[in-house]
């Protein structure tokens, strides 16, 4: 973790770079927040946690705030790091054994719990009540509060596939039905099968 001078640092750990050591998932004891950042966060939560932090974000932030978040692009990973030439084959090949790792690193390796891409992570800040979402790239952004303000390391990006999605949303209306529908699918196609 590097330490963003000018903003409240927040890790579950109490390091150096910390102010607040806590776990947002369990809520924040902010309230009245101008903007949130989280850079390479969201994908170590299991969903059902992002969904509370997204919602505690939410809760937590000013009329008018905004929250930026960036996390592996799941489609980055299908189709750079894992390829399937010669669907089927039995023949042993190093290649795909290295594909293999890569793609599990990607996954697990760092110890992350869920990858999203731009239309799930999109519904998801719709869901628990942001509005005026906007894709950015690494250090970009119309907020001063915002621009350069990432530290992780970056990979080769593609213009059509960036390996880290990086979005900007303002607080808006909480939107209950919508929410609840998004939970359900949530529980239907991936919860109820771990």
């Amino acid at each position: 973790m590097e330490r963003l001078e000018g903003w409240i640092n927040v890790d579950i750990q109490q390091l150096p770079e910390v102010d607040c050591a806590l776990d947002v998932t369990r809520g924040f004891p902010f309230s009245n927040v101008e903007r949130i950042f989280a850079e390479h966060f969201l994908e170590h939560l299991p969903v059902g946690d992002a969904l509370r932090f997204l919602l505690e974000s939410h809760r937590i932030l000013a009329p008018e705030g905004w929250i930026r978040l960036s996390t592996p692009n799941l489609d980055w990973v299908w189709s750079n790091v894992y390829r399937l030439p010669g669907i089927g084959e039995d023949r042993e090949d190093p290649d795909r054994v290295l594909m293999s790792l890569h793609a599990n690193r990607a996954f697990y390796g760092w110890e992350h719990r869920f990858l999203w891409n731009r239309q799930l992570l999109g519904r998801a800040l719709r869901v628990t009540g942001f509005r005026d979402i906007r894709w950015c790239r690494y250090g970009e952004s119309s907020l001063e509060a915002f621009r350069g303000i990432e530290r992780h390391e970056t990979y080769d990006d593609t213009p059509e596939i960036p390996h880290v999605l990086i979005v900007e949303g303002r607080k808006g209306s909480s939107r209950p039905e919508e929410l609840h529908s998004f939970r359900e699918q949530l529980q239907a196609e991936f919860l109820r099968y771990r």
